[in-house]
Order: structure tokens, then C-alpha cells, then sequence
């Protein structure tokens, strides 16, 4: 059997007790948690109250901005089925004039693709709806967690 000095042995047993600790935090948001906000304030008095403010005053502006973007989105939409209908009235009352007028096949013609035009739309923006909601599902069923055959 080998003999350890005990100098020896106490470099062994220092060599298992060294730990390293590694301690990270991780937050997200406008805000920092209050420890944080705390040692600013140490740092700089008042600098918590300036970073509140700073938070509220982005709120503010980002539903600012929000606001704009649904009131333009409104607008255009609403524009957009006006004039839309507008359209389709002056090709169907030209197709009707054209077929008084005696010229029933271009009357007609006008009439038929004007409201081919209407289903087309109408039809399309379903579409697009579905598409949206299935994506908005999918979305949702990532966040919490669902799979497809759950929902």
C-alpha cells in the first residue's frame, strides 16, 4: 500500500471542495423588478421615478400609435367597400343602359362581370379571413402549449 503525506491529502480534499457558482436573472419588459430600481436610486436619487416615467411615456406612445394604425385601417376598409360598391353600381347601371339602348350582349357582359367581380372579392376576403384565424389558432396553440389534435 502507497503512503499519502498529509500535505498531500489536504490539497486532494481542497481540490473536491472547490464549487463555482454561477448566478444569472433574466427579466423582460419595460421595467426593471424593484431591486434593480432600487440600486439605481442608490446610484443616482431619483433615476427609479425617471424610469418609471420613461415606461409610461413609451405606453403612451406606442397606444398612440396603435390607435392611428386601427383608425387608418377602419378608414380604408370602409373607403374601400364604398368606392367598391360605387364601381359595381356604375357597371351594372352601364350594362343596364347598354341593354335599353339595344345592345343586350355588351349590357349584359357589363352586368355579369360586375357582379362576378362582387362574389370574386366577397369570396377571397373569406379566404384570407380563414387563413388568418387558422394562423391566429396555430399561434395560440404553440403558446399554451396544444398540438393540433387538442383544439
Amino acid at each position: 500500500m502507497r503512503s499519502v503525506n498529509p500535505e498531500q491529502k489536504s490539497e486532494a480534499k481542497a481540490d473536491i471542495v472547490r464549487v463555482a457558482a454561477h448566478i444569472s436573472s433574466v427579466f423582460s419588459g419595460p421595467l426593471p423588478p424593484p431591486e434593480i430600481l432600487q440600486k439605481y436610486n442608490e446610484v443616482l436619487p431619483g433615476s427609479a421615478e425617471r424610469i418609471l416615467r420613461m415606461a409610461e411615456s413609451q405606453h403612451h406612445h406606442r397606444q398612440q400609435l396603435e390607435k392611428k394604425v386601427v383608425e387608418s385601417n377602419t378608414f380604408s376598409q370602409v373607403a374601400g367597400m364604398v368606392l367598391g360598391f360605387v364601381i359595381a353600381m356604375t357597371a351594372i347601371g352601364g350594362g343596364i343602359w347598354l341593354t335599353s339602348m339595344g345592345k343586350s350582349g355588351a349590357g349584359l357582359t357589363s352586368i355579369i362581370a360586375a357582379l362576378a367581380a362582387l362574389v370574386g372579392v366577397f369570396i377571397y376576403g373569406k379566404m384570407q379571413q380563414g387563413k388568418e384565424l387558422a394562423e391566429k389558432r396555430a399561434a395560440l396553440d404553440t403558446a399554451t402549449g396544444k398540438t393540433g389534435e387538442n383544439s
